[in-house]
């Protein structure tokens, strides 16, 4: 098998409203805000008849994104086989630029026409699920292939930054969907981030978890308040994401050593090489990684390995995800080990989506596709309706 051709397509899909049950838009960050979002679908084919896809955001603009993929890295995958993985990760090269970042799309497709090309689900190739307690492992029939029990991933909430009173009818809305965690922005307020906190955490009478993620919005010092003050109110949070600046490491111990809500670094796992830097430094409690700037699912596998070796807890990012990267997602983390805490997600806050069996929340969790490779189908005429 080998690849012949290589495209992107972007697409700009809208979000629920916040009016709407679980709806979430405008989502607000400490950067912006955003009422639908770009995604950058990727298509690879080859001389089997075989297509893999994979999906990606939208870096400076879609005519830009599109042409590092089709004009930049095409070429260098065009004619060798998607079973070589690794080999293709390795041997790309675009100087002063972190490739593996526009590579992962391409990646993602390919192990979606490895699992197409020998009958098995991403996860099985990544060695089977993972379950983080063994007593609820599935197990095959020797004379049947179907999994005993469809298996899911239970996902985290996520919400944009809110008034205090309006994050209350979030926070009922997620407990009530059947979540566990709900994780909000912050960074543009830090007193009003704590007053979001508690007024959440009152009104479902403490029976969710909360994840607070400033994308660097605070400096050290707030961010010790911010901490503090929740701890004060007898709130302890799943943890604080990446609540300063990047490779500040040496502040993020010592907010550690000065705290005792977790620190989780995120955008520092984007860098090559952070991972190791940040162990080393007592940086992070939970590490928050993602398989597009990690270089795919492969790249993943990598660094959940080295943070599982280090013996600290880690969970998967969310980037606004349509079918394709959310199938992506629950196939790593069912077939990578040392996934423990629920993935961000805000699948269920998408208008439609580009798949033509899209995903159903049952109890704040997504099962688990068990076709061959991603799992899912692509419905391109959704795809040329939000085309752009």
């Amino acid at each position: 098998m080998k690849i012949t051709d290589v495209s992107a397509f972007t697409v700009d899909v809208p979000l629920l409203p916040l009016e709407e049950e679980l709806g979430i838009g405008p989502y607000v960050t400490n950067h912006g805000q955003v009422d639908s979002m770009e995604r950058v679908l990727v298509r690879v084919d080859t001389d089997d008849g075989l297509s893999g896809w994979g999906e990606m955001r939208v870096f400076l603009s879609p005519a830009a994104t599109e042409s590092v993929i089709e004009d930049g890295i095409a070429p260098l995958v065009e004619g060798q086989s998607p079973f070589e993985i690794e080999r293709l990760r390795r041997q790309l090269f675009i100087e002063y630029t972190n490739v593996e970042l526009f590579f992962a799309a391409i990646e993602t497709a390919c192990w979606d026409l490895v699992g197409k090309a020998t009958g098995k689900p991403i996860y099985e190739l990544l060695g089977g699920w993972t379950a983080p307690d063994p007593t609820e492992a599935r197990y095959r029939n020797a004379d049947d292939a179907d999994l005993v029990g469809d298996q899911t991933v239970e996902v985290a909430f996520c919400l944009g930054i809110l008034p205090p009173e309006e994050s209350r009818v979030k926070a009922r809305e997620a407990l009530e969907a059947g979540f566990s965690v709900l994780k909000t922005k912050a960074g543009r307020d830090w007193r009003e981030d704590i007053a979001r906190i508690k007024a959440m955490h009152d009104e479902v009478d403490g029976q969710l978890e909360f994840r607070l993620d400033p994308n660097q919005g605070w400096t050290l010092d707030q961010a010790v308040r911010v901490g503090a003050a929740l701890e004060d109110a007898g709130i302890y949070l799943q943890y604080m994401e990446q609540p300063i600046r990047t490779n500040a490491h040496r502040s993020l111990a010592t907010l550690r050593r000065r705290l005792r809500q977790p620190i989780a670094p995120n955008e520092d796992t984007y860098i090559p090489n952070n991972l190791r830097s940040l162990i080393e430094a007592d940086a992070m409690d939970v590490g928050v990684l993602d398989l597009t700037p990690a270089g795919g699912i492969a790249g993943l596998r990598q660094q959940a390995a080295i943070v599982e070796d280090a013996g600290i807890p880690f969970t998967h990012h969310c980037a606004f995800d349509l079918g394709i990267r959310t199938a992506a997602i629950l196939q790593a983390v069912t077939g990578i080990p040392g996934f423990t805490l629920p993935p961000d997600s805000t699948y269920y806050a998408w208008e439609d989506d580009i798949i033509e069996t899209p995903f159903e929340l049952d109890e704040g969790a997504l099962t688990v596709p068990a076709e061959p490779g991603l799992g899912i189908s692509i419905d391109m005429a959704a795809v040329e309706e939000y085309r752009i």
